[in-house]
C-alpha cells in the first residue's frame, strides 16, 4: 500500500490542514508525518481507525513526549504529571476517583453559575473576542469550578493569557503561582468546605484519598484543557458570522471546526499491522481528528457544515481511556458563551483584521475583531 507523506512545516498544511489530511485520508488510512526535529510519526487518517488506535492498549504514551518548558523549579514538576501523561493502572485509578465530578449532570447543574461569568465579560463589550471574551474566560471558569478565592481570580486571568500564548518564559513563570495557588484553596476547603471541585475531591473517596499531588496535576490538567474551549468559541463565531448561522450544535461544531488537530502520539508496545500496515515496535503513533471527523464514510456530506446534524460521533474530544474528562464541562460552556453572545449582541459581525496564528497541533485564532457588540 502507498502510503502518503505530510510536512507538518508545510504552508500548505498548516494553513489548511483540513484538507491536506482530508486527502491523505482518501488515499490511505495511515500516512507518514513529518515533523521538524522530531522525525517521522505514522498518522492515522480514518475515523474507525483512529477509534481503533485509541481504544488499543497496545500503544501507549510516554511521558517524554510531553515537553516540560525549562525554567520551571524541580519541586513544582511532580504536580505537572496530568491523566494525559498516564496509561495503565495508575491512570484508570486516578480515572476513576474524579470521573464523578465530571459527569454530565454536575456539568448542568454547573450552567447557571457559568452565565454571570460570561454576562460580566460581556458586559465589557468586548471588541476583540479572542482577547477580551474567549481567553479570559475559560480560566473564570475553572476558577469558579475547583474553588479559587475570588480575589486570586485576577492572577489567574493572568496565568490564563501565559499559558495560551505557549510555550516561553512567560509559561514557566505562571506555574508556580498556579500550584501554590490550588494548594492553598485545597488547605482552605478543607476548613471551610463549599461546593466545588476542591471540596468534593478532598470528602469523597473515603476508602482511597487523593493526594494533595494528584489534586494540584488535575487542576493543571483542566488549565491545560481550558484552552480547548477557548478556542472553541472564536472558531465557533468565525464560523458562524461568516455562514450567517445563529443555532448552536457545539457536537457539530466540534467535528467540523475542533481546535485540536491532532492526538497526543501513542507509541507502539510491539509489532503491530494497523490496516495491513507494519508499525514497528517504538514507532510513534498519532490520529488526525482533523480528517477523521470528515470522514465521508462516517458523515454525509462532511465538508459541509450543518447545524441540524447529529454528530455524536465525532472525536473531537477524543476516544477509548483517554477521552476528555472535561467534555461534559465544555460542551456546556461552549454552549452557554455562544447562546449568551448571540443574545447580548445580535448584529454582532466580524471586523477588519482576523488572525490565524498557523500551528500544527491547534486550529486556533490569534485575533478576533467584531463589530455590533
Amino acid at each position: 500500500m502507498d502510503v502518503p507523506e505530510i510536512d507538518a512545516s508545510d504552508p500548505a498544511v498548516l494553513n489548511d490542514p483540513f484538507t491536506a489530511y482530508g486527502k491523505a485520508r482518501d488515499q490511505a488510512p495511515l500516512a507518514r508525518l513529518r515533523i521538524p526535529g522530531m522525525g517521522a510519526w505514522w498518522v492515522v487518517t480514518r475515523h474507525d481507525t483512529v477509534k481503533a488506535m485509541l481504544a488499543d492498549p497496545r500503544f501507549e504514551l510516554s511521558s517524554a513526549s510531553f515537553m516540560r518548558p525549562p525554567g520551571i523549579p524541580d519541586r513544582y514538576l511532580p504536580y505537572m504529571r496530568t491523566l494525559s501523561e498516564m496509561d495503565g493502572p495508575d491512570h484508570r485509578r486516578l480515572r476513576r476517583l474524579v470521573a464523578p465530578a465530571f459527569t454530565p449532570r454536575r456539568a448542568e447543574e454547573f450552567r447557571p453559575r457559568i452565565v454571570p461569568i460570561v454576562d460580566a465579560l460581556l458586559d465589557d463589550e468586548p471588541q476583540d473576542l479572542v482577547r477580551d471574551f474567549a481567553q479570559p474566560l475559560p480560566m473564570d471558569v475553572i476558577c469558579e469550578f475547583v474553588g479559587i478565592p475570588p480575589e486570586d481570580r485576577p492572577r489567574w486571568r493572568e496565568y490564563g493569557a501565559a499559558i495560551a500564548a505557549g510555550y516561553g518564559p512567560g509559561f514557566a513563570e505562571a506555574i508556580p503561582g498556579i500550584m501554590d495557588d490550588t494548594l492553598a484553596a485545597i488547605t482552605q476547603r478543607r476548613e471551610e468546605p463549599a461546593d466545588d471541585l476542591a471540596s468534593f475531591l478532598i470528602q469523597a473517596n473515603e476508602d482511597e484519598r487523593l493526594t494533595d499531588t494528584e489534586i494540584v496535576s488535575l487542576v493543571w490538567h483542566l488549565v491545560l484543557a481550558g484552552q480547548t474551549p477557548a478556542n472553541l468559541i472564536t472558531n465557533a463565531v468565525e464560523l458562524m458570522l461568516t455562514q450567517q448561522v445563529k443555532e448552536i450544535n457545539v457536537d457539530e461544531l466540534m467535528r467540523f471546526c475542533s481546535p485540536q488537530l491532532l492526538t497526543a502520539p501513542r507509541y507502539a508496545k510491539e509489532d503491530v499491522e494497523l490496516e495491513g500496515i507494519l508499525i514497528r515496535k517504538g514507532d510513534a503513533v498519532t490520529t488526525a481528528m482533523v480528517a477523521a471527523n470528515r470522514d465521508p464514510q462516517v458523515f454525509e456530506h462532511p465538508e459541509t457544515f450543518d447545524v441540524t446534524r447529529q454528530a455524536t460521533g465525532h472525536v473531537g474530544f477524543g476516544h477509548g481511556p483517554h477521552f476528555c474528562l472535561g467534555a461534559a464541562l465544555a460542551r456546556v460552556e461552549t454552549e452557554v458563551a455562544l447562546t449568551r453572545l448571540f443574545e447580548r449582541f445580535p448584529s454582532l459581525r466580524l471586523g477588519e483584521g482576523v488572525e490565524r496564528t498557523p500551528d500544527g497541533g491547534t486550529w486556533r485564532l490569534t485575533a478576533l475583531p467584531v463589530k455590533g457588540s
